[in-house]
């Protein structure tokens, strides 16, 4: 799919008083591959705080740390590449004191302790969007004394936080009782950048993407024979964006279908290429985690304005209501009845669409997601703004 660039929409101004704080996020991780904290640094730059950055990316991804974690000989090397980075890190944060508030950013489990250190008297908000005891049971690690090791690392970093924000309801409950008090539950959201009002097409086929790293919480072989089913039916196309675990097995499934297969696409690149097609199709798993989770996927395809399909989940009817479709998990008959009766009914299509990015534009914005962690949050102190000084 050859891929241009139209400008996206800037949707709501910020519905809280604003708070000129100085806030600072910390920490290894990559804003440009995992668009999260690009959400929360837009909600408090839309609160009217002063977001600062001190940041060294690790440049490991999820499936590359749970490699090394499953292969003890590589976890030198891990440590290294952490290492090199935290004294870049404690070298940059020379220039930020007076902050009010420290957002360590996604996968921070180490980094949330360095940052106790380095601003012993600030607030320090950890986003534990992942847990690696449940990344690591998802991807099928089934070493006894690795998952006993990631669920202290997961309690040891929530503990160290003043703040753990968790993405559900179904997540806060499974921090434990003692910090569960403090912790917030923070929608996952979609950057500004993802929102494209929906574009009602003068007719032709219903095209549908989908777009992740083929996790089996994805469920993405389902999404396979989904299409395997419907392999003769003209009346759509397919986008199938992304690598991982179950890929092979994904595209296996699929076998004849019309599908369009793309390796990578760049992240500034994904949200116009999403908001081209009618329909975004979310996670269709069956593992724990999958009931627990409401995936960036979904929140970002109702952004670009397409209709969401998804697994019927409480948390994901919590978040999305009446603007999604749903169907049972590891259905594949079902997700192809679904997309036909989609094709069958165009304006229940389109309806969605407008429901999705309706749902989206109120909630899932970065001004909106931000609301529940601003209103735990201490007022600043009444000094002046800090300006970060030369190193």
């Amino acid at each position: 799919m050859a891929i241009s660039h139209a400008p996206p929409v800037a949707i709501p101004t910020p519905r809280t008083s604003r708070t000129g704080r100085r806030v600072l996020f910390f920490g290894t991780y990559d804003a440009r591959r995992y668009p999260r904290v690009r959400v929360l640094q837009e909600g408090f730059a839309a609160l009217g705080d002063d977001v600062l950055k001190c940041n060294v990316p690790l440049r490991l991804d999820t499936a590359a740390r749970v490699r090394m974690l499953r292969r003890p000989w590589l976890v030198p090397l891990l440590a290294a590449k952490l290492a090199a980075t935290w004294i870049r890190l404690i070298a940059r944060s020379r220039r930020f004191r007076g902050v009010d508030l420290i957002v360590v950013g996604y996968m921070g489990h180490f980094d949330v302790h360095l940052a106790r250190l380095l601003w012993p008297r600030t607030p320090v908000a950890l986003d534990h969007l992942v847990s690696a005891r449940d990344t690591a049971l998802d991807r099928r690690v089934s070493s006894r004394w690795l998952i006993r090791l990631l669920d202290g690392l997961d309690r040891a970093a929530v503990k160290a936080a003043h703040f753990p924000c968790v993405d559900t309801a179904e997540h806060r409950e499974r921090v434990s009782v003692a910090a569960r008090g403090r912790s917030v539950v923070v929608p996952v959201g979609a950057p500004s950048d993802w929102f494209y009002p929906p574009v009602r097409p003068a007719s032709g086929r219903v095209r549908v993407v989908f777009f992740g790293s083929f996790t089996p919480l994805q469920g993405a072989p389902v999404i396979g024979e989904a299409l395997r089913l419907l392999a003769h039916d003209d009346r759509f196309t397919f986008t199938i964006v992304g690598r991982g675990q179950d890929y092979e097995e994904t595209r296996a499934a699929a076998g004849p279908a019309n599908v369009e297969w793309i390796d990578w696409v760049e992240p500034e690149q994904l949200p116009y290429l999403v908001a081209c097609h009618d329909v975004c199709l979310g996670i269709f798993g069956t593992g724990p985690k999958a009931l627990r989770v409401v995936p960036n996927k979904v929140f970002q395809g109702a952004a670009a304005g397409t209709a969401i399909i998804t697994s019927d989940t409480p948390p994901q009817r919590q978040e999305l209501g009446d603007a999604a479709a749903y169907v049972p998990a590891d259905d594949a008959p079902a997700l192809a009845a679904e997309l036909q009766r989609l094709a069958d009914d165009r304006e229940r299509l389109w309806e969605l669409r407008v429901a999705a990015f309706g749902r989206a534009n109120e909630r899932f914005h970065p001004s909106a997601v931000i609301e529940a962690l601003n209103a735990r949050l201490p007022a600043p102190e009444p000094v002046a703004a800090v300006r970060p000084v030369a190193a």
